[in-house]
C-alpha cells in the first residue's frame, strides 16, 4: 500500500526551519574563514615566525569562503517568450479563474518554455527581497494536457503561492547556492576544508526537499478542491507518461530541422511522435513501471507518482469546465509563439540561423535529412569504397568489422559511426531509385519499393537478427537496380527521371 503524505509543517515553521539552514551555513562558514585566518596570526603571535606557504593557503582559502557567500542579485533572464493577454485573452481568462478559485494574485509574467512542465517563482532582487512572481508554461505540457488537466495543473502551481512556497523558495535555493559556489571553490584548493561544505549541502538538500515533497502533496489537495482529484490523477499520469519522450523528439527531430534554419511545427510534431507505435508503446510501458515501481529518494524535490496518486483518493472530483480539447486551444496564434519559442532557444546559440524558415513535416527529407546525410558523407565517402548494397550481409550482426572496413578503431562509438555512413549512403542510394519515403516524427525512416518497406538505418541490425535474411536483401537490391552500386558515390548529385 502506498505510503500517505504526512503533515507538512505550516509556513511559520517552514520559515523558521529554512532561516535555521540559512544561518547554520553562515556559521559554518564563517567559523572555518576564522580558523583559518587564525592560523597565521597565532603563528605570528605566538612563535614569531611566519610560514609563507602556509599563511598563503590559509588565506586565500578564508577569501573563497568569504567571496562565495556574498549574496547575490538574482538577474533574472527570460526563460523564453513572454506571454500577454491581448496575444492569448483565453489563456489569460483561465488564469485569472484559478488565482481567484485559489485566493492569488496574478503573476507578473507568464512565459512560454521548450519542456514538459510549468512553474512558479519569486525571481529578482536578493533573497527574494525586490522580486516579483513569474510563471512558466510549457508547450509540450499544454500539448498533451486537456483543458481541465491544464486547470488542475495551473491550481497546484498557485498552491505553491498559497502555501508560501515561492516566498520562501529564493531564501532557500540561493542559499544552496552560495553552499554549491563555496564548495566548488575550496574543492579547488583544498580537499580537507572542502569536505564540512559537502557534508552540510548533502544535509541541506536532504531536509529542504523532504519539506519540497510534502509540499506537492499540501498543491495537490488545493488543486483537487479547485479542478477536482480525477483531474488532478490524470494530469498527473499524463505528464509523467510522456516525461521522457519529449527530449527525444526534440533532438531527433526539432534539432535537425533548427540546424539547417527550418521551423516545424512543434505540438503537431510532438502530437505525432507519441501517436508512433513505438513511442506509446514505450510510454505506457513507462508509466506502468512507474506505477508499480516507483520509489521516494531522499534527494527527490517530488513524491513518486504512485503515492501523490493515493492520496487523492477519495477527494470529491469536481465538475468539468466544460472545455474540450488540449490546452494549447487556450492559446492565440499558435505558430506565432512557436516561432518566438524557438528564436528564444537559439538566441545564444554561436552561429545559430538568425532566421526560421517554417517548414511542414512532409518536407523534411529534401530539406533536412537529405542535406544531412550528404553533410555525414562529405568528409567520410572514400572511407565507403568498394562497399555495395550486395556486400551489407558480410557485416550482418558485426558491426566492429565494418568499423574496420571503414578503417575506423572498432570501439563502440567509432561502431555507430560506422553504422551511421552506411545508414546514410543506402538512404541516399534508395532515393536515387526513385521510391517514396515516410519520414513521419517518431517512426524511422522507411523507403517503400512495392510490398517491400527498407528501413535504411536499421538494415544490419535486421540481417543480424534474422529479421531479414541475406537472400531477401539480395533480390530486393538487385531490383531496384542498386546491387552493385558503390556507396562512396551517392553524395554526389545526380538527376532522377520525373
Amino acid at each position: 500500500m502506498a505510503a500517505q503524505p504526512t503533515a507538512a509543517p505550516s509556513l511559520g515553521g517552514r520559515a523558521a526551519l529554512a532561516v535555521l539552514l540559512l544561518v547554520g551555513f553562515y556559521l559554518l562558514a564563517l567559523g572555518i574563514a576564522a580558523g583559518l585566518l587564525y592560523i597565521p596570526y597565532a603563528e605570528v603571535m605566538y612563535t614569531q615566525r611566519i610560514t609563507a606557504r602556509l599563511d598563503l593557503f590559509c588565506i586565500v582559502g578564508a577569501a573563497i569562503i568569504v567571496w562565495n557567500i556574498l549574496p547575490r542579485l538574482d538577474r533574472f533572464r527570460a526563460p523564453g517568450p513572454r506571454l500577454t493577454a491581448a496575444a492569448h485573452p483565453r489563456l489569460f481568462r483561465t488564469l485569472e479563474e484559478v488565482a481567484a478559485a485559489t485566493g492569488q494574485a496574478m503573476p507578473a509574467e507568464v512565459y512560454a518554455l521548450p519542456e514538459l512542465n510549468a512553474w512558479v517563482a519569486q525571481r529578482g532582487g536578493v533573497l527574494g527581497i525586490g522580486s516579483r512572481r513569474v510563471m512558466g508554461l510549457g508547450l509540450p505540457l499544454m500539448q498533451v494536457l486537456s483543458v481541465d488537466e491544464f486547470r488542475a495543473v495551473l491550481a497546484h502551481e498557485f498552491g505553491h503561492y498559497h502555501g508560501g512556497d515561492t516566498a520562501l523558495g529564493p531564501w532557500i535555493y540561493r542559499t544552496r547556492a552560495a553552499i554549491e559556489r563555496t564548495l566548488i571553490g575550496m574543492s579547488r584548493h583544498s580537499a580537507v576544508t572542502m569536505k564540512p561544505f559537502e557534508w552540510y549541502l548533502k544535509m541541506y538538500v536532504r531536509v529542504t526537499h523532504a519539506i519540497s515533497r510534502r509540499q506537492e502533496f499540501v498543491a495537490d489537495m488545493l488543486a483537487a478542491r479547485v479542478a477536482g482529484a480525477q483531474n488532478v490523477a490524470s494530469g498527473l499520469r499524463a505528464v509523467h507518461a510522456v516525461g521522457a519522450a519529449f527530449e527525444p523528439f526534440w533532438f531527433s527531430e526539432v534539432v535537425p530541422a533548427l540546424q539547417r534554419g527550418y521551423r516545424p511545427p512543434l505540438a503537431d510534431g510532438f502530437r505525432r511522435f507519441l501517436a508512433a507505435p513505438s513511442v506509446a508503446t514505450a510510454v505506457d510501458e513507462g508509466l506502468e513501471r512507474e506505477l508499480k515501481e516507483g520509489k521516494a529518494d531522499p534527494y527527490d524535490t517530488h513524491p513518486p507518482l504512485r503515492e501523490r496518486i493515493a492520496a487523492l483518493r477519495g477527494l470529491t472530483p469536481t465538475a468539468p469546465s466544460g472545455t474540450s480539447g488540449p490546452a494549447l486551444t487556450l492559446l492565440g496564434d499558435l505558430a506565432a509563439v512557436e516561432d518566438a519559442l524557438l528564436r528564444s532557444v537559439l538566441a545564444n546559440v554561436p552561429d545559430a540561423p538568425k532566421v526560421l524558415r517554417p517548414i511542414p513535416w512532409e518536407r523534411m527529407l529534401e530539406e533536412v535529412w537529405m542535406p544531412g546525410w550528404r553533410a555525414a558523407l562529405a568528409e567520410d565517402a572514400e572511407r565507403l569504397r568498394g562497399l555495395t548494397p550486395a556486400r551489407l550481409p558480410e557485416f550482418a550482426g558485426n558491426p566492429a568489422e565494418l568499423a574496420a572496413y571503414m578503417k575506423l578503431h572498432p570501439k563502440d562509438q567509432q561502431q555507430e559511426r560506422a553504422l551511421t555512413l552506411a545508414g546514410c549512403a543506402l538512404a541516399l542510394a534508395l532515393h536515387r531509385c526513385g521510391l517514396p519515403a515516410e519520414t513521419e516524427p517518431g517512426h524511422p525512416i522507411r523507403f517503400r519499393a512495392d510490398t517491400v518497406s527498407i528501413r535504411p538505418f536499421a538494415v544490419l541490425a535486421e540481417l543480424g537478427d534474422g529479421t531479414l535474411t541475406a537472400e531477401a536483401w539480395t533480390r530486393t537490391v538487385e531490383s531496384l537496380g542498386i546491387a552493385a552500386l558503390d556507396l562512396s558515390t551517392v553524395a554526389e548529385p545526380v538527376s532522377i527521371p520525373a
